[in-house]
């Protein structure tokens, strides 16, 4: 019996399907060993020892793999193929080595890759094992060991010079700076008045208006702040009314778009961002069970290859769906030109594109959203350009003073937008344009001349797409970074996201400031670039990982200790005097945010902030009806991790909680119509869901009533007649876990 070790139970589910009696799949459940939580766990002064411990929850997975090695004629490890993968594969090896059973120790383990999880995939990696990459291996330990020593060495300082719990990271703290400065840009920023002037026009006979956009005057092409007041407008705008036009030229040209290459990690995860509203890390969890379930290759890839085999399979499958005119005659290949991106893996692509997504059988609608997005990139990235035809009309008055330009296009051949178009920067005909027909030195005439006023901009914040497109290209980071990272500054309540969009919070500016002011070499983006391009010649065997740490970690640890001593805490005084010492009280940050502490030592004593303070008050009045639902006393206004919320007056004895509801003011009408609930009927409040974060309504008492609607009732009639619509609708039987799902 030959055992096989992967990191997923999915993983070894799927590849288990592929194999005879003869093998045996087992999954490690990720990390079998890792340095400990309690302590530094490396031994600085003697080349960065680390000391790696199995963790708690690993333990009895750890027992079972050791048991089956043991009575294995053969051990391949067959963890992912990137360099977290081969550090997997190599901690088996040492955990297995270092076991007591005779039978297991000193092993000749194999190790295989492979990109896909497919039949032929996996039997070809059987005929041609390797023995563990150490360069890669190496690469992940310096990463981890320099993460480690940037996140105990400077989170502590963190500590004692702002508020406990705080972390800094060698990535999250540039992606934090990022966020921060884009902030600052947009508080800065002075937008600006500028006008532009357009027209409504027709030719005889035509009743269709076609638009036009004043392009120059006295030959001078209008840069886009020159008409900077409405009085110089209005002027010109009153100008133009007074003249008659003609066509002075018509050019057209016809002009190629070219499609997208197939996808990697960080173009798959703002793409999924943009189109599906998934984050990073939502993209993340289902790339990665798409495929286990082998149904796409290896989802953390920062390369732009298609195998010869996908080529060619996708030039018959593009045959076949779409049509011979839609083929191309060789092959399509895709120059990568992101910093520090490796060649030697293939982008992210279905393991059969004869698969298309509506003959998959994904059952789950998020992997088929997905699924669908990576098959019509690859499918269209090996079709035709799109070739459109643009035209460029030139109108001008007698005199010549005057030169307006209207501008069109029409599709002649869709090309690849057959089946992918991305909707940013793409090809479009512009049907809201559409040119007629049109001679030069024709006499057209005016419907409407109209100015519209504009101001500019200020720099867009961060979304998920955009912070991950930064930091690929200043090379911070690496595919498999960038989820955890945005996971991570938002876990921290560094940032919190407000319609998709990253918005620093108070203590992520304090924490920003503090690092850029004192260790900007931490939070400096050519700084961190310069680290991955290290840790990637680590990975090539170039230069040894303890070298790197080295280099970084003396400097780092002076400079450590010289700001220890000279940065001292900001202590902020407040206004409100101190109901037990009578002075004025200190600003403090907590977990959950500022508040009012005593000043003398020792003392517990603390008030929310004023502004927290009128906030509560004001929801005390909205709740002060409101009972326990355990013991049925009054309820009380906290605060906690996720916001407000009621608890019961009685706590610790008793530990009654509910949500402090966005009520409508009108009863749920299923309750009174069920005579178990008619004595006690639940209020129609408004939720939201997951996702997109769409509010709905629904009552109370879920799950016990189902009652939902989606549209706010503004009077008991209107409840009353969509009650009607909903109780004649089928009804879906939803789980209280699927709810919960669906639900915040």
């Amino acid at each position: 019996m030959k055992l096989i070790i992967v990191e997923s139970p999915t993983k070894a589910k799927t590849i288990s399907e592929f194999l005879g009696k003869d093998f045996k799949v087992l999954s490690s459940y990720g990390h079998v060993r890792d340095l400990p939580k309690s302590k530094l766990g490396i031994d600085v002064k003697n080349n960065f020892t680390p000391t790696y411990i199995i963790p708690p929850k690993a333990k009895d997975n750890v027992d079972i793999l050791k048991k089956e090695a043991s009575k294995s004629q053969e051990v391949i490890l067959a963890s992912d193929e990137d360099r977290e993968g081969e550090a997997i594969a190599w901690h088996i090896a040492q955990i297995l080595n270092e076991s007591k059973n005779k039978k297991s120790k000193n092993k000749d383990f194999k190790r295989i890759v492979f990109h896909e999880i497919t039949e032929s995939a996996i039997k070809d990696a059987l005929k041609n094992p390797r023995t563990i990459d150490i360069n890669l291996v190496d690469a992940q330990q310096a990463r981890r060991i320099l993460d480690r020593l940037v996140g105990y060495e400077l989170s502590p300082f963190l500590w004692r010079k702002i508020r406990y719990g705080l972390s800094a990271g060698r990535v999250q703290s540039v992606a934090l700076r990022l966020i921060v400065e884009r902030e600052r840009e947009i508080q800065n920023f002075n937008k600006e008045e500028y006008w532009t002037i357009e027209g409504d026009f027709f030719k005889t006979g035509d009743k269709k208006t076609f638009n036009a956009k004043l392009y120059s005057i006295d030959g001078k092409k209008l840069d886009k702040m020159e008409i900077s007041d409405k009085n110089r407008a209005e002027e010109i705008t009153n100008n133009l009314k007074k003249l008659e036009y003609n066509i002075a030229s018509i050019n057209k040209k016809e002009a190629y778009k070219n499609p997208y290459p197939p996808f990697t990690t960080s173009t798959l995860q703002q793409e999924a961002s943009r189109r599906l509203g998934f984050s990073a890390k939502q993209t993340m969890v289902i790339a990665q069970k798409l495929y286990e379930n082998g149904l796409i290759t290896y989802m953390r890839t920062d390369s732009l290859n298609l195998s010869s085999s996908a080529i060619s399979q996708a030039w018959q499958v593009i045959g076949q769906t779409f049509g011979k005119n839609y083929q191309l005659s060789s092959p399509r290949y895709f120059t990568n030109k992101t910093k520090g991106a490796q060649e030697a893996h293939e982008a992210i692509r279905p393991t059969n594109l004869a698969k298309s997504p509506e003959i998959s059988n994904i059952k789950d609608r998020s992997q088929l959203r997905l699924y669908s997005l990576i098959w019509k990139r690859t499918i269209a990235c090996q079709m035709q350009s799109a070739r459109v035809e643009q035209t460029s009309v030139d109108i001008k008055d007698k005199d010549d003073r005057y030169t307006l330009r209207a501008t069109g296009q029409i599709i002649i051949f869709d090309g690849f937008l057959r089946v992918y178009s991305s909707g940013e920067n793409d090809v479009q005909e512009d049907e809201q344009n559409n040119l007629p027909s049109l001679k030069e030195n024709e006499k057209i005439f005016f419907k409407e001349i109209f100015p519209i006023q504009h101001f500019t901009e200020p720099p867009a914040r961060y979304t998920d797409a955009a912070l991950i497109k930064a930091l690929e290209y200043f090379g911070v980071g690496r595919p498999s970074t960038y989820a955890p990272t945005l996971s991570t500054i938002q876990e921290r309540g560094y940032v919190e996201k407000i319609e998709k969009k990253y918005h620093p919070t108070e203590i992520g500016f304090m924490v920003n400031d503090m690092l850029v002011e004192h260790f900007p070499e931490i939070v400096d983006v050519n700084f961190t670039a310069h680290i991955e391009e290290e840790l990637d010649e680590i990975a090539e065997g170039k230069i040894p990982w303890v070298n790197v740490c080295g280099e970084f970690y003396g400097p780092f640890k002076k400079h450590l200790n010289e700001k220890e001593l000279e940065v001292k805490k900001d202590i902020k005084v407040s206004d409100t005097p101190c109901p037990h010492c009578k002075k004025p009280m200190l600003i403090k940050f907590g977990r959950m945010g500022k508040f009012l502490a005593c000043p003398q030592e020792g003392s517990k004593v603390t008030l929310p902030m004023p502004e927290e303070a009128a906030k509560i008050k004001e929801l005390e009045e909205k709740t002060k009806n409101e009972k326990c639902p355990l013991c049925g006393k009054p309820m009380k206004v906290k605060r906690g991790r996720f916001g407000y919320f009621l608890g019961c007056v009685d706590y610790p004895k008793c530990k009654g909680i509910s949500r402090i509801w966005n009520k409508t003011g009108f009863i749920c009408p299923l309750c009174l119509d069920t005579s178990e609930r008619k004595e006690n009927p639940g209020d129609i409040v408004e939720k939201r869901g997951r996702g997109r974060g769409k509010p709905f309504w629904a009552c109370t008492r879920w799950p016990d009533c189902n009652f939902i609607i989606n549209k706010k009732p503004e009077t008991e009639k209107e409840l009353m007649e969509l009650y009607k619509q909903w109780k004649e609708k089928p009804k879906e039987k939803i789980s209280k876990k699927s709810f919960k799902k669906k639900t915040k």
